[in-house]
């Protein structure tokens, strides 16, 4: 009950009105107590109903009064994916996007999804901070990295994408061009021309790639999402799909990729948990009015359901 606390929590603003003495007496007493699910409650809807920048206040205050880490106390107490999800919200933006690149690079095998959802979804800058944080924090080079672990075309994508300079602008010249030359590449070639594909894909603008989805359908009748899933498959196609979609709306990207982590063979806490917190200030309202157009319900509700769900099941009320 706690995660499904401190997960919906992410659906309203942070406290600007906090007080950090009595944010600090809170983490005190609870961590001193946490081994009853009632401090547990209190520690996640304090951090959860705080941005990050009072969390990483709150980690200041606590060393100065304690002489010691606040992460470091929180881990030594919690554990499963209650501490993964306090851990998070205790990390700043940068290194917790870093951090999962790493881990997705580093772990047992190489977590594609989190790449694609990362590298896919951030702005410009918000790249070029990550790589620079992934040097300092993770001890090595993003892209050298990603290179050593994957191959091909989608390594190709994923490089060019964090490569890429420019967020906005379009090229108006370009726009009826780059959509022809996708109907071309994608014209019963299964594979063949990928890399026109790729290039296109890589090294436009948002703006300028709604512009020329729009001329591709106008040509071609259909949505550039139907060539692609035709012209290729794996790892590549979802990655080519995720920039698709994040060119046309983030936030429905992220609707749709948080109702398919709870419509999968057992809720996909770790996606669930990442979109939570790393939208958590950034679209979250976006994200939640997607969801209700595109599935019909709330957020909130989707969510409540699927974890009272998966708790029967867990305690055997649902034979």
């Amino acid at each position: 009950m706690a995660l499904f606390l401190g997960v919906n929590t992410f659906l309203f603003r942070a406290n600007q009105t906090c007080s950090q003495v009595t944010d600090l007496r809170l983490i005190t007493v609870s961590l001193s107590s946490c081994l009853t699910g009632t401090y547990e409650d209190t520690i996640l809807m304090l951090l959860a109903s705080r941005s990050n920048n009072q969390r990483q206040e709150i980690k200041v205050e606590y060393k100065k009064a304690h002489g010691k880490d606040l992460v470091s106390a929180l881990k030594s107490e919690l554990g499963g994916l209650f501490e993964t999800l306090v851990v998070a919200l205790m990390t700043p933006p940068i290194s917790y996007d870093a951090s999962q690149l790493h881990k997705a690079l580093k772990g047992v095998g190489t977590d594609d999804d989190v790449l694609i959802e990362i590298l896919a979804s951030r702005t410009c800058a918000q790249i070029k901070d990550i790589v620079k944080v992934y040097k300092k924090e993770c001890g090595g080079k993003l892209e050298k990295d990603i290179t050593g672990d994957t191959s091909g075309n989608f390594q190709k994508l994923l490089i060019m994408l964090l490569q890429r300079s420019n967020d906005e602008g379009v090229d108006d010249n370009r726009i009826e061009k780059d959509a022809m030359e996708l109907i071309a590449a994608g014209k019963g070639k299964v594979g063949t021309d990928e890399e026109k594909f790729i290039n296109i894909l890589g090294n436009r603008s948002h703006e300028h790639l709604r512009l020329v989805f729009d001329a591709y359908k106008k040509v071609s009748g259909n949505d550039i999402e139907d060539s692609i899933e035709g012209a290729t498959t794996g790892n590549l196609e979802n990655l080519m799909l995720a920039v698709v979609k994040c060119a046309k709306s983030v936030p429905a990207y992220f609707a749709e990729s948080l109702y398919r982590s709870m419509r999968r063979a057992g809720t996909d806490d770790q996606t669930l948990m990442r979109i939570m917190v790393s939208r958590g200030e950034t679209d979250m309202l976006d994200i939640r009015a997607c969801f209700k157009k595109m599935y019909g319900a709330s957020l909130y509700t989707t969510i409540q359901v699927q974890w009272a769900s998966l708790s029967s099941i867990q305690s055997g009320t649902i034979g």
